[in-house]
């Protein structure tokens, strides 16, 4: 299991070291070098080479000139040399560009006007430099408008010139000479078979370094925490080993982009390694915001329901943010138009919208019932006609125990609508009662009974004094009605259920005392 586990990685880091230098998008079999088709250019703007940037022009230079058509490439040339010679400086440029290059493609300018803060004139654009036993030469780029067409981007004839020169010196160290011929000839999308080869051997090679490094650093890391935090966090640093890793990855192909001397295999290594990039700080995003979460959980547990909701929701919409964003990012490198993808996905978030609408209205109020806090969990409430505990609140739903013991899920697009009555949050409970005494009690027995109550609630220590009364309200036709109304200081109802007990009963005592009994109601009589 542990085996398909690291196949898969491989595979899923070598997809994406394709997507980033955009090979998927332009799928061509395996033919022979002679007889390879042209690709389309993505980058038709208005020229249809695909000169109208820095980059355009190297990519589309070097693809021309590899797959064999010279005179394609020879228009990617500012100079004036044209049939025999043309061809010649073409494959001179090639070879040199193959062999010699050193630098980091992955900054050239993707715009038309291109880098504009290089210390150079606007219509010069620096690439890199070809180094030899002899010295450096520096590849430059220059705007040129021929005739009524746009400006683009071609070779500068300063370095042009020069390009012999260092051919000659750079031939001999040709590493195609030592490999067999059918693995030169046979190409598949920018690269032909041996350098294929090279890549699918050097991205597992270089993960298992990652991994074997990022294991050698786990302890260290855990260590550091532990001495800046007094916390025991080697759960929450071994989550980050992976995205770390994914890192130490990038890194590698970074420096395989800088010291390779093939200006294409720079540029391929130097995307993937910026993808690696964005998927790492993708991941270990992710990854601290689920630190975080749980951290927050446990900090909060028992204590804060309402705070551990709202974490809990705004942790899973930050990872579906940062989810997007890295995709987007992507995307963008592999030279997907995401314009229109984001248009696209406006024009889907409607449609999910308007399908997922009682689904949105259910995040919406559960996410205004965490932040108004009208019921947290452990809350005994009245929501319409449930009354019961708070069991919990989630995006689509709150769940409330009821005395029955059964749990009552309600929408919370419902619930926000609702008139919600608290229990748990109330300062105080009020003791209503009506008594009713016999219609043969006295004056002095009735006066007596009411001065006696009055004293009770006066002198009980959870009764709130200033408020407690207690009146002869009615006479009815079958007894003398007094009215108990008193706020018994006491949040818990089990609490105030004993408090009442003990009021009640001492009622009863001090009417029986006074000679008068309580009267009932007289029984309704059946309609016969």
């Amino acid at each position: 299991m542990r085996f398909k586990r690291q196949i898969f990685r491989f595979t899923v880091i070598t997809v994406l070291c394709l997507l980033s230098s955009g090979l998927l998008a332009q799928t061509t079999p395996f033919v022979s070098k002679k007889n390879l088709p042209l690709p389309v250019p993505e980058e038709v703007v208005t020229d249809n080479l695909g000169r109208m940037t820095p980059q355009g022009t190297i990519v589309n230079f070097m693809m021309a000139a590899q797959k064999g058509n010279d005179e394609r490439a020879l228009k990617f040339l500012n100079t004036k040399k044209t049939g025999r010679n043309g061809y010649k400086l073409v494959n001179q440029l090639q070879v040199v560009l193959e062999r010699g290059f050193s630098g980091r493609l992955g900054m050239l300018s993707t715009k038309n006007e291109g880098h504009q803060n290089d210390h150079l004139l606007p219509s010069k654009e620096f690439v890199g430099s070809v180094k030899s036993e002899s010295g450096s030469l520096d590849i430059f780029l220059e705007k040129i408008q021929q005739g009524n067409q746009p400006p683009v981007w071609l070779f500068a004839s300063e370095t042009l010139d020069k390009i012999p020169e260092f051919y000659e010196e750079l031939n001999l160290h040709s590493p195609e000479k030592y490999i067999p011929q059918f693995m030169t000839d046979i190409w598949f999308l920018w690269f032909p078979l041996w350098q294929w080869i090279y890549i699918l051997l050097v991205v597992p090679f270089s993960f298992m370094i990652a991994t074997f490094l990022t294991r050698l650093l786990a302890p260290l890391l855990i260590a550091i925490v532990f001495r800046i935090t007094r916390y025991q966090a080697h759960h929450h640093v071994m989550a980050l080993t992976r995205p770390l890793r994914i890192f130490i990855l990038a890194l590698a192909m970074w420096a395989i982009s800088i010291f390779s001397r093939s200006i294409l295999v720079s540029l391929f290594w130097s995307y993937a390694a910026l993808t690696l990039v964005i998927v790492g700080i993708t991941w270990l995003t992710i990854r601290l915001i689920d630190i975080t979460v749980n951290l927050r959980h446990t900090r909060w547990a028992g204590t804060a329901s309402g705070k551990i909701a709202m974490i809990e929701l705004a942790g899973k919409l930050s990872k579906a943010f940062i989810l997007i964003a890295g995709t987007l990012a992507i995307l963008r490198i592999a030279g997907i138009n995401i314009t229109a993808a984001l248009t696209g996905l406006g024009i889907g978030g409607i449609a999910v919208a308007f399908a997922a609408q009682k689904a949105l209205e259910n995040l919406f109020g559960g996410i205004m019932i965490i932040s108004d806090q009208p019921i947290r969990v452990g809350d005994s409430c009245k929501a319409g006609t449930y009354s019961g505990t708070v069991e919990s609140i989630g995006m689509r739903s709150t769940c409330i125990r009821t005395s029955d013991r059964t749990i009552v899920a309600i929408p919370n697009g419902q619930l926000a609508l609702m008139s919600l009555e608290n229990f748990t949050l109330r300062d105080k409970i009020l003791l209503q009662h009506k008594i009713s005494l016999h219609p043969n009690t006295t004056s002095k027995q009735l006066e007596s009974v009411l001065h006696e109550i009055r004293n009770v609630l006066k002198e009980h220590p959870k009764i709130e004094t200033d408020t407690a009364r207690v009146n002869f309200v009615r006479f009815s036709e079958f007894a003398l009605e007094l009215e108990l109304n008193a706020y018994v200081q006491e949040t818990a109802y089990e609490t105030f259920t004993t408090i009442q007990e003990e009021l009640l009963i001492a009622i009863m005592n001090i009417i029986e005392a006074s000679g008068t009994h309580i009267t009932l109601p007289a029984p309704v009589a059946p309609n016969p």
